[in-house]
């Protein structure tokens, strides 16, 4: 079992604009099976009790977001997300004052993680951190200028990175804050820690934890939630 000295605190940046999704609206927005995607992600975070706190990092203005009913849940905060996801995650992190808290940080448009994907995830509690992750099954190619093969990759060694991503808040923090002053392009949480110096652990996760990114990825969420219900 993990300690539960520690606070937790789930993290979410909730946004972006969705634009690959080709939707009227951002896609943590869309409906699958009555609810909003990120209706299902939180209530995924909510039902999970090592968590003691959600922030939400929302688009300024957002016109969706108070007609969530689980806004006035008393773990759930909001804050004004950025332009980026790593700025938006920055901003949750700034609205964390104790110490000794871990930052949970999930994607919005992930609703399908399972609680048994975060038990494994809260037991590492060395500095380092860890993201969820799986093992690349598909043959990689790595591409030139022309969109022509390089080279295949030797992919023993490849994950590809999921979320939530677990980190202590306050190294987290300083991460993001330290890319950020040297002009990286942060593109998930471990990427800055790894450019501090840290080398988090990758826990194998469930390839069913897919981000809703495509218009297809809503029918695949769709048939996973369903199979979680049953």
């Amino acid at each position: 079992m993990t300690s539960f000295s520690r606070q937790i605190v789930a993290v979410v940046p909730a946004a972006g604009v969705g634009s690959r999704m080709q939707q009227d609206k951002p896609k943590q927005y869309l409906t699958i099976n009555g609810k909003t995607i990120l209706e299902h992600t939180v209530s995924i975070l909510l039902e999970y009790a090592p968590i003691n706190r959600i922030i939400l990092a929302v688009a300024e203005n957002d016109p969706y977001i108070n007609r969530l009913a689980f806004i006035h849940h008393p773990k759930i905060s909001l804050v004004c997300g950025g332009a980026t996801r790593a700025e938006s995650v920055l901003n949750g992190l700034k609205n964390i004052q104790q110490e000794n808290t871990w930052a949970l940080v999930h994607d919005a448009a992930r609703p399908c993680l399972a609680h048994e994907d975060l038990d494994k995830l809260l037991q590492i509690q060395d500095d380092n951190g860890a993201i969820l992750a799986i093992p690349a099954t598909d043959t990689i190619k790595r591409a030139d200028a022309h969109q022509q093969i390089q080279h295949t990759e030797d992919r023993s060694q490849l994950w590809l990175a999921q979320t939530p991503q677990f980190f202590r808040a306050d190294l987290l923090c300083n991460a993001l804050q330290q890319a950020f002053a040297q002009g990286f392009t942060v593109t998930d949480e471990a990427s800055a820690m790894e450019l501090a110096g840290f080398r988090p652990y990758l826990v194998a996760g469930h390839s069913d934890n897919i981000k809703v990114t495509r218009p297809e990825d809503l029918a695949l969420a769709e048939f996973y939630l369903s199979r979680k219900t049953k």
